[in-house]
């Protein structure tokens, strides 16, 4: 039975990191990581008083 238990959360942890995978190259090829570095740019400018 833990054998069984320790498989299935490997198969669940390997699923979940492949659907992550999946999901951070679909935003990079979209072009979002490129908005995502210019609003947080903007933002951390703006805490320190130059934009």
């Amino acid at each position: 039975m833990n054998k069984l238990l320790q498989n299935r959360r490997g198969l669940l942890w390997l699923g979940l990191a492949l659907l992550a995978a999946l999901m951070i190259a679909g935003g990079v090829l979209s072009g979002e990581a490129a908005v995502v570095y210019r609003k947080a740019s903007m933002i951390c400018m703006e805490c320190i008083g130059i934009g």
